[in-house]
């Protein structure tokens, strides 16, 4: 089996400015997570533009939903900002396709230390290979349906609707 696996930003590759205490995006932390997870099963690591989700647009949602159309592999991890993962998700959903797509991302970059992101991605990409066909989001050992999940912002976590 292969997997892909698809960069589109979020606090997941988010990198902190120390000269000036900002977050932001410059290369993807992805090739270094999956090295450090050690898979054992062939990933095809796909990178689109790194945005933080509240800056996403339909039209980068769009891309999104082709680059899941286009792909080969069955099994499919999407590496989502938190804020908007729902409404990716729902995109996905309502398109339909014969693919296993799991969402996930983190609550704190993953160069900060804590950070869930390594936990969600290897997370993520265990249940992307053993889940049926769908849409679902990961997040911290939960697993969600696309068309029942948001984030508690209050609580810092996903819960069903």
């Amino acid at each position: 089996m292969t997997l892909r696996i698809i960069a589109t930003g979020g606090t997941f590759d988010k990198h902190y400015n120390e000269l000036n205490g900002t977050l932001g995006f410059a290369d993807s932390h992805l090739p270094a997570a999956l090295a450090r997870a050690r898979l054992t099963v062939d990933v095809q690591l796909e990178l689109l533009p790194l945005l933080d989700s509240l800056d996403m647009q339909d039209a980068d949602r769009a891309r999104v939903l082709a680059a899941c159309q286009g792909a080969a592999e069955r099994a499919i991890v999407i590496v989502h900002g938190t804020d908007t993962m729902p409404e990716t998700a729902a995109v996905l959903g309502a398109a339909g396709l014969d693919k296993t797509i799991v969402l996930t991302g983190a609550m704190i970059p993953y160069e900060i230390a804590n950070s869930d992101a390594l936990f969600n991605l290897g997370f993520a990409c265990g249940v992307a290979q053993a889940l049926p066909p769908g849409v679902h989001v990961a997040m911290n050992g939960r697993i969600f349906a696309w068309d029942n999940v948001q984030k508690n912002r209050a609580a810092g976590v996903f819960q069903p609707k």
